[in-house]
């Protein structure tokens, strides 16, 4: 049997490559290489370059190599590009989802983990979200997410397969052992900006929004660290393997940091005061999201080992110097 991790060559995907690898687990990773690396795919795992929504390909895939569970990381992320682009995100979300669904049932998988977002809650207050919490993404990209959560309901209760769907927040960090990190020289995430600017490779970063209903007024975030968020998805394979029922749930921290705060945190760590630049709201960008996340910790056993804003961004610093010397 083997489980087959759809954008395993991606930031995310690449580090529950490795998860499962270093567990004995027989791993084929299926990805298209838009925004991932080749390079970044573990050499214990089987490469298949293709889509994730191309059934045919999936559908010899899931036969050849025998695959029980998929892991799916495969989509677009970013909340502004999906507002201006809407449809790029409900093809490469939903509609690539809802095919890999259909390929799951009919070549007989077993366990499907979905990797959700916190965007699907859209601005819910300051208070820590939960699983419960009434869904109203407020971008293309939540809506995109939130519609291949409902899908997975519906199939998971008209056929033999089971679902977990985690939701979660502000990922961030690189592997301990320095195998992965967040490679795309264009990610838009905060920590990952504010780093190119510690080491000089931008002119500035942006605080989009100072005037949010939150304690400085730039928004709250709960940023949880990669390697914490694979282990959450390996325990939830060994859950649905187990016979657990299909379940939904939030996987954070439980508390979160303003972009002033992780800004801060930056150039404490890199000991670099970097230029700082004050821009409008960005559409589709809730004020402030941080994760109930009781379920996850109580069902799986789930137990955080790098909940600490320094070490992740730390982490995230000495992945960012491996790409320098790497790519010279």
């Amino acid at each position: 049997m083997a489980v087959l991790v759809t954008g395993g060559a991606g930031y995310i995907g690449s580090h529950m490559v490795l998860r499962l690898a270093d567990a004995g687990e027989s791993v084929v990773v299926l990805d298209n290489l838009t925004t991932g690396f080749d390079w970044s795919i573990d050499p214990r795992a089987t490469f298949v370059a293709g889509n994730a929504g191309d059934m045919d390909l999936v559908a010899r895939v899931i036969a050849e190599h025998k695959v029980d569970a998929i892991v799916h990381f495969a989509g677009s992320i970013v909340v502004p590009e999906s507002v201006a682009d809407p449809l790029k995100y409900y093809g490469n979300n939903t509609a690539t989802s809802r095919n890999l669904i259909e390929a799951a049932v009919k070549g007989g998988v077993k366990h499907f983990i979905f990797s959700s977002t916190s965007a699907v809650y859209g601005s819910a207050g300051l208070e820590p979200v939960s699983e419960e919490t009434r869904l109203a993404p407020e971008s293309p990209y939540g809506r995109s997410k939130m519609m291949t959560e409902m899908m997975l309901s519906d199939v998971a209760a008209a056929h033999p397969i089971t679902y977990g769907v985690l939701r979660y927040f502000n990922v961030a960090g690189a592997d301990p052992k320095q195998r992965s990190g967040q490679s795309a020289p264009n990610a838009s995430h905060l920590i990952k900006v504010a780093l190119l600017a510690a080491l000089g490779r931008r002119a500035d970063v942006g605080i989009f929004g100072t005037d949010f209903p939150t304690p400085d007024g730039t928004g709250v975030r709960d940023y949880i660290h990669v390697t914490d968020l694979v282990e959450a998805h390996a325990l939830l394979l060994q859950y649905l393997r187990g016979g657990g029922r299909s379940t939904t749930m939030n996987c954070g921290y439980g508390r979160g940091y303003s972009v002033r705060q992780v800004i801060d945190t930056v150039k404490a760590v890199s000991g670099v005061d970097f230029k700082v630049v004050e821009q409008p709201r960005r559409a589709g960008d809730p004020a402030s999201v941080v994760a109930k996340s009781d379920r996850v910790r109580q069902v799986l056993g789930w137990r955080p080992a790098h909940d600490d804003l320094t070490e992740i961004v730390t982490a995230a610093m000495n992945w960012e110097r491996y790409l320098a010397t790497r790519n010279r």
